[in-house]
């Protein structure tokens, strides 16, 4: 059978013609869309606002897609590749050449014809795409919505209290994050002083050296001073003590320029320390002021505060309490909330301290809070709300009481400062920080360095002071502070104490430091703190029955461990202690153990577990140590039998070698009946 013939010339001219006017109208016809897009994009983009961020990203990508398909729309040719899976024959001569170019050309318009209509569904695609999209980014940009470049706001108290919480939060941390630089810049501008100062004695030392040794040769004669004048040819005997006398003169001038010589440069050293002593100023100063400066900020945050979001900050992050605890807490809060709404109710706005500090100049609609005697209180006004006074408190003594109440229920802890334990100075150091003014975390020191008020003059959110100052709690009124209590092993409202001296923190600092409180005459520790019994203590505290605590009043030792937050810290360090002796962590089974637990343990081991309601565990008190521990006569045993008492761990008589009940394992803190 005869080879298929190639198509005449004519008849390839005719086709070529054919493709060359498609491609061309197809050409025509995609420069009109994308015209027709650029001039829609172009009406589109003058009629909208300016997008923000997200909104561009948004309208980029659908104007990519539809860019896509636009372009999409001219077929371009099709490439000739041999089929898939199919090896491409080699050239042997000029009638398969024409051969392969003949099936190549015929099948060239189907598969232009299938890429263009593919083309077309890509497109189709992509407009209903563009149908879904657009509405949505019309809808971003149309009228009503917030300003280009800003973030949506808060609008709701809850909302808003919790970022202010946030932002106080940030600040109170930054400004301590400079407080270790400060005590650093301190101690180096102490000792460039006192090097200032030794230098300075070393100056006036040497001169004053060099004017003694300067004055006796001054009133000395000329033969003392030049004692070879008294030489005599005559008289030869005389010469060996003309010759001395005159070594000893040339020794003293000597002595004279070495003394000079030392003053001088007593005299550099001294410049030298001055300007370290200028540098080290500079350096305290540059760190001060960036402290200065977050001070600033916070307080100008409660500055903006509304009162009903100062109102929900004093409620937010508050823990449990026992029964009647809780009561006196809610009591508390519910007062001060409902003062707030007072205010709040009659468009009162609580200004900031230094407006409220002269009775004399107050703002405007307030009027001088007077005391009982009539004379005027500083530092708060009256204000009327309806018909009846109202005392109107500085924004930042709102804030520190806010702040104050809304970490009742917190733990309390030797040395804590917060954010999840305090002890007494460290809760009103922390809540005055959170309103911008700082104040020393040792409660001795917070009433040194306060300005005094009397206890007649008496106003929510002043410092008021117990136990020779060893104690503090900030008002709430009703007689009542609210105070981290080592007795109580919490922050709680309790009533205010006896013997008790105010410092009203708004008002300047005194020039000179205040007097000592009388001492104490209750025998109580640092933040209240029972004085220790003779023998055996009760292990139960804070209101709470066995195996009942809440883990918000309790302090993490471990993963899925806890104790009472004193015990916790006490545990921390003998864990130290103990790494630093074996080079390995304290291996720990138990620590506290709720009521359900200490059922559950003693279902399984009768023999072992204490009868469920009276496990000392249940108080959080005692722990159950392996790791060597546990067995009786290893090192690590006898370590802990020589070292746990120093860090309040001891071993009751019962779980000792040789006692009823053999525990090496259990330890308990202090020594629980």
């Amino acid at each position: 059978m005869p080879a298929p013939r190639t198509p005449a010339p004519a008849a390839r001219t005719t086709a070529a013609r054919r493709t060359a006017a498609a491609r061309t109208a197809a050409a025509r016809t995609s420069t009109t869309r994308t015209a027709s897009t650029r001039t829609a994009t172009t009406r589109t983009a003058a009629a909208r606002p300016t997008l923000t961020a997200d909104e561009a990203r948004a309208l980029r990508a659908v104007l990519a897609a539809r860019a896509a398909a636009t372009t999409g729309s001219t077929p371009a040719t099709p490439g000739r590749r041999p089929a898939p899976g199919r090896r491409p024959a080699p050239a042997r001569g000029r009638t398969k050449t024409r051969t392969r170019r003949t099936t190549a050309a015929g099948r060239g318009p189907l598969r232009g014809w299938l890429a263009v209509d593919a083309r077309r569904w890509r497109a189709r695609l992509s407009l209903a795409a563009l149908g879904l999209v657009l509405p949505v980014v019309a809808g971003l940009v149309g009228p009503g919505v917030q300003p280009t470049g800003t973030a949506a706001q808060p609008t709701d108290t809850p909302s808003l209290a919790l970022a202010a919480q946030g932002s106080l939060l940030d600040g109170a941390a930054r400004y301590r994050a400079l407080q270790p630089d400060l005590a650093e810049l301190r101690a180096e501008l102490a000792a460039a002083r006192a090097a200032e100062q030794a230098a300075g004695q070393q100056v006036a030392a040497a001169r004053e050296t060099v004017g003694a040794g300067a004055a006796a040769l001054y009133r000395s004669s000329v033969d003392a001073r030049t004692p070879l004048l008294a030489l005599d040819v005559r008289d030869a005997s005389a010469t060996p003590g003309v010759l001395s006398a005159a070594a000893v003169a040339e020794r003293a001038a000597q002595d004279l320029d070495a003394d000079v010589v030392r003053a001088d440069r007593a005299a550099v050293e001294l410049a030298l320390a001055g300007r370290r002593v200028a540098v080290a100023e500079a350096a305290l100063a540059a760190v001060q002021e960036r402290a200065d400066a977050i001070l600033d900020e916070v307080r100008a945050e409660v500055g903006g505060l509304r009162t009903d979001v100062a109102a929900h900050l004093a409620s937010m992050g508050t823990g449990q309490a026992a029964a009647a605890q809780q009561e006196t807490n809610q009591q508390a809060l519910r007062r001060w909330q409902d003062h707030l709404a007072v205010l709040a109710g009659a468009g009162i706005e609580s200004p900031p301290a230094a407006a409220l500090a002269d009775p004399a100049a107050l703002p405007a609609g307030l009027s001088p809070a007077l005391d009982g005697a009539g004379q005027p209180v500083p530092g708060v006004a009256w204000a009327a709300a309806g018909n009846r006074p109202v005392t109107v408190l500085p924004a930042e003594t709102v804030a520190a009481v806010s702040s104050a109440l809304a970490q009742v229920g917190r733990p309390y802890v030797p040395g804590g400062t917060g954010p999840d334990a305090f002890d007494c100075g460290g809760l009103t150091s922390t809540a005055w920080l959170l309103a911008g003014h700082a104040v020393p975390a040792a409660a001795g020191d917070q009433w040194t360095s306060g300005a005094a008020v009397p206890l007649s003059q008496l106003q929510i959110g002043d410092l008021v002071f117990t136990d020779g100052g060893s104690d503090v709690g900030l008002y709430v009124g009703e007689g009542q502070v609210v105070a981290a209590s080592a007795a109580g092993y919490q922050v709680g409202v309790r009533p205010v104490g006896d013997g008790a001296g105010a410092v009203r923190v708004t008002l300047p600092a005194p020039a000179q430091p205040n007097a000592a409180l009388p001492a104490g005459t209750a025998g109580r520790g640092p933040c209240g703190a029972p004085p220790a019994p003779a023998g055996l203590v009760s292990p139960a505290w804070g209101g709470w029955s066995n195996g009942t605590i809440p883990s918000t009043a309790l302090c993490s030792i471990a993963r899925g461990h806890a104790l009472r937050c004193d015990a916790a810290a006490g545990y921390t360090a003998l864990a130290e202690a103990y790494r630093a002796a074996f080079g390995g962590p304290l291996c720990i089974t138990d620590s506290y153990r709720s009521f359900g637990a200490q059922v559950a343990a003693f279902r399984a081991k009768p023999a072992l577990a204490a009868v469920p309601g009276t496990s000392n565990h249940g108080w959080a008190l005692a722990v159950d140590l392996c790791g060597g521990i546990n067995i009786a006569g290893t090192a690590q045993s006898a370590w802990m039998a020589a070292n746990a008492g120093q860090f309040g761990f001891v071993q009751p008589d019962w779980a000792r070698q040789g006692g009823e009940k053999p525990e090496p394992w259990h330890w308990e803190y202090g020594h629980l009946a």
